[in-house]
Parts: C-alpha cells; structure tokens; sequence
C-alpha cells in the first residue's frame, strides 16, 4: 500500500487508483499496458493469488507498455495468513522475477524491469520482502526512463487473443522467451560475483545478501538480483571459482533446488531453518553449525524467533473498534463464527473469542455457507469486513442466495480499510486521487444478490444489536447484517463522553473485562478503572454493567 500512496503524490505525472482486489488490479493494469501505457499493479504475496488467473494468460498474451508486478513477501507472517514464496509463481508462469536487496535496488529494478517487460514482451515481478520494504536507506535516483511508445491499442488478435489455435503458438514463444531471458540474466548487472575467500562461497539474493555479508564478510559471493529464469551461465561459472557452496535464501529451497539439478553440489536448508524471516542472528547460527561448534541436528527446523524472550503482547482492538460490539454480540449464541482477513480477525483472542475459522479474503462467507450446506447442527455467522466486502465478499453473497443458503452474514463496515493503513475503498466514495465518486451501498448490493433480510445495525447500541441478530440466527432465511460506524483510529477523536468507573458501586462481576477493551484495567490489587487517556467514550461498558456504575468523566455520582 505505501508504494501507492507514494505515487499518488505525483499525481500530475503518474495516475493512481485503489482496486477492489488484486486480479482487477492486475487486469486494469494489463489494458493500460495493451493500449502502450507503462504500469505497475502493487500487492502482497496473498494478493498473487488472487491475481493469479489474469497473470498466467498475462504471460502469453504479453505486454505492450511495460508492465511491473511489485510483490511483497512476509517470511514470518508478521501480517499474513501464511509465507509463501512468490519465486514460484514466476517461474509457473515462466516471467522473470528481480529481488532488490536495499533501496537503491528497489529503485533501479523498477527501471531494469520496466525495460525487460518492454523488450521482452513480458510482465515482470519486482519481489520484495519484509525487510526491504520496511528498511530506509539513501538513494541516488536517476532521470527516469521514457517509452518510446504512443497511447492507442493496434488491432492485432493473433497476438492478443488465446484461443486455442493461436494460444498453442503463444505458448511455443513463451518457452523460447524464457530462454532468450537466461542468457540475458547470466550477463545483467543485477546479478555479479564477488570473489573473496575461494574455499567458500554463497548464493543468495534479496534481503539474505545484506545478512551473508555481514556475518560472512570474508565469503565469495554470487549475489542475484535477477534470480529467475535462471542464470545457469554464472552459477557454473562461480561454482568452478569456489570449493564448497551455501545457497542463503529466505522460505522455499527455490534456488538450492535447481543449483543441485545443474550438478553443482551444494548446502542450504540442511543448515538454514526452512520457516520464518532470516536475519544476521540466525544466520550466525547457521555459521556455528557449518563449523561444528552447534550439532546439525534440528538445523532446517524450529529456529528460536527473535522475539521468544519478549513478553506476550497480543495484539487487541483498539478502544471504542465498532467490532467489539459486535462480537460481544455474538458471544450470547451458541453459533460458529467463520472469521476473515481484517482487524476483526482479532475477535479470534480472548476474551472475546468469537472467531473460529479464517482462510482467505471474502472465505467469512464462503466457509459459512460451506458449512451449513455440509450439514452442520449449530448456526454459522459469516462475517467480513467493508473493504473484505468489495474484494471478494460480493460473489460470496451470490453464492449464497443463488443456492439458497440460510445462514447469518455480517459487514463490519469501519468505512475504511482499516488493517493496511485506512485507505478509502468503493464504499468510502473517495478515489486514491482524493476526488469524490459514487459510494457503493453494500446494503443494495446485499438486496440485488438476492438476500431479502437486509438490516443496518450501530454497534454501540448492543441492546438492538442483539435483538436483530437473534432474529436473523433463529431465521431459516440468509440474512445480511451491516454494523455501521467509523473506525476511532481513523477520525482521531473519541466517539463520545469518556467514562470513568465508580470503585464503591462496582461488584467486580467482570463483565466489562470480556469487553477486551484496553482501556479497561484492572491492577495486581483486584481493583478495576479505567484509564482516561485510552477510553474512546463508547459507552459499551456502561451498556453492559449490572451495577450502573459507569459515569461520564466529568459528570459526579453523588446524587
């Protein structure tokens, strides 16, 4: 998200938009490079998948204007449902990938790729990970390439149009570009040798080469920047300058695999832990086992994480989240809550605890749905949230009113996209350019699905809230339920009075401790208050105490 919100501020040279989801994204950027127009389409390695589907006919199809595919990877799932490597996408269908290593090559490779995918005729991966993303270094920039190429799509539907008699060839081409893109990435300065010590020598690429030269100084190193198609040329070319190899890469054996299939015997993950983020401390242990003073044993397994001696720190919703109303709510039926990707999926920990199961963006619905066509005896609630809606949560809807599903569905709608950074999203009727749009209605859209029980809830009123939801569990009918109200975080300010707790009216019955608000404490003494300074004014503890002795701040309870 940050390289959009980037480029938006160069709104006079570069056009910007925020997509429902990264297949349209990666579509929307394939017409504009149709029609002779650089692009770049942005996402996560989750989001790869997603955009799956236009990227390997993309390959065939081939590009006109440049077109960059800029992928972050998470080894160590710092935010992400798992930590798959994106390599692999690249080579399944068969374009190249780059890995900058710092922010100089961040920059340089948008460039290099753009040149490539223009050359070539190919979509190209820029493939960062965590690290790099997230590191800040200085950075010569450079003038910035021009095309040669003039906005208007040529008619041309042997080249633009796979059916199957003109696809066969298409396929043939790809191959043959493949290899063209070896030979070329065995001389490209993005790949290089580095010869030091030369009874030892490393392979890696991207971020891993910033930690091989720190804790390897004296290492020969063959450093790529251009990791696919294979440049076969240089790994034989180092593998005869070098006596032993270790192949450093972050997650899969992706490189490891192939030098082995080259016939050049190499080490990898039978010393580098197959899981999580490297960093120059792992890779330290990975140096004490290559030189005997840790056993091999347990080498490619559980590395200790580098925060396994800090203290637990669970990540909770923030004071006055809509969501905690929600499932709160929840929490009073006996029901199976199949969660999604968004802050919400925190209602997984306690003391809330009302998700149970989360897949994938827009999977709240599906997996409700599956659920109950499965025949499952208890009620299931599918929820999602506003952006999660738009992504991939529509089609989920059709799915259920079009087979007759009779499950609860609910939108937590915080009018934004909350969990990557409050980006505005169809619903908000904002564009990333900051001008005003249509704003989608996700209740008409629920209603044009063909869901006929559509109702609107305020998630701070618990008392209707829970009224309509007990409705819509006991129904034998599908129902949406929208839960409406801005995320705190996002407006900066409270959502109204704050409150304070009355310490001789309190019972210490603890319901309001299942709130799981932050602002809400209770101290090695027993005693519970709330802090000034974090409470949002939401109100929901006062809502649900027994004793009634919640009171505004400033307002006495004398009387």
């Amino acid at each position: 998200t940050e390289i959009l919100e980037a480029a938006v501020q160069h709104k006079d040279e570069i056009y910007c938009e925020w997509a429902p989801n990264e297949k349209v994204a990666l579509e929307v950027a394939a017409g504009a490079s149709l029609a002779g127009a650089r692009s770049i389409v942005t996402m996560k390695h989750v989001g790869l998948n997603v955009a799956a589907d236009p990227l390997m006919t993309f390959a065939y199809i081939g590009t006109v204007g440049g077109c960059v595919i800029c992928v972050a990877d998470d080894p160590g799932m710092h935010s992400s449902q798992n930590e798959q490597d994106t390599r692999h996408y690249a080579r399944l269908a068969k374009i190249p990938v780059l890995e900058p290593s710092d922010s100089q090559e961040a920059c340089d490779f948008v460039s290099l790729a753009m040149e490539l995918s223009e050359k070539y005729r190919t979509p190209v991966i820029l493939r960062s990970t965590t690290r790099v993303s997230h590191s800040r270094s200085i950075v010569e920039l450079k003038d910035r390439g021009t095309s040669n190429l003039s906005i208007g799509f040529e008619k041309n539907p042997q080249r633009f149009v796979p059916i199957p008699v003109w696809g066969r060839r298409m396929h043939t081409e790809v191959e043959e570009r493949l290899l063209t893109l070896a030979k070329v990435a065995a001389s490209s300065a993005a790949n290089r040798m580095e010869i030091r010590d030369r009874t030892f020598g490393i392979i890696a690429s991207g971020i891993a080469y910033q930690y091989v030269r720190e804790v390897f100084p004296d290492a020969s190193v063959l450093k790529l920047g251009w990791s696919y198609p294979f440049p076969d040329k240089l790994f034989l070319e180092f593998a005869g300058q070098v006596e032993k190899i270790l192949v450093v890469e972050e997650l899969d054996n992706f490189v490891e695999e192939h030098v082995r299939s080259l016939g050049i015997a190499c080490e990898g993950k039978k010393y580098m832990p197959v899981t999580g983020e490297l960093s120059a401390t792992v890779l330290e242990k990975v140096r004490n086992r290559i030189e005997g003073k840790e056993p091999e044993a347990e080498a490619a397994k559980n590395f200790k994480s580098q925060t396994d001696d800090l203290p637990a720190r669970p990540p909770i919703l923030c004071p006055g989240c809509p969501h905690r109303g929600i499932f709160h709510s929840l929490g009073k039926f006996d029901v199976i809550v199949t969660g999604d990707i968004g802050c919400y999926s925190l209602g997984v920990f306690s003391p809330l605890e009302r998700i149970d199961t989360i897949l994938c963006m827009g999977g709240g619905f599906t997996v409700a749905h599956g659920m109950e066509k499965a025949g499952e005896k208890r009620k299931v609630v599918g929820i999602v949230g506003d952006s999660t809606f738009f992504h991939s949560g529509i089609t989920g809807l059709l799915e259920v009113a079009y087979n007759r599903g009779v499950s609860t569905f609910i939108v937590v709608d915080n009018r934004t996209t909350a969990m990557t950074g409050h980006q505005e999203h169809p619903g908000t009727g904002i564009t990333l350019m900051g001008e005003k749009t249509s704003e989608a209605s996700i209740e008409a859209i629920g209603k044009a699905c063909g869901i006929k029980n559509v109702a609107t809830v305020y998630p701070y009123d618990l008392q209707t809230t829970h009224e309509i939801m007990k409705t819509a569990i006991a129904s034998d009918e599908a129902w949406l339920i929208i839960s409406k109200a801005p995320c705190p975080l996002r407006e900066r300010k409270p959502v109204g009075v704050k409150n304070r707790l009355e310490a001789r009216l309190c019972r210490d019955c603890g319901l309001c401790l299942k709130l799981g608000c932050p602002a809400i404490e209770k101290d090695n003494k027993g005693v519970i208050s709330i802090n000034p300074l974090l409470c949002a004014g939401c109100g929901l503890c006062k809502s649900i105490c027994p004793a009634n002795a919640f009171f505004p701040l400033e307002e006495s309870s004398n009387e």
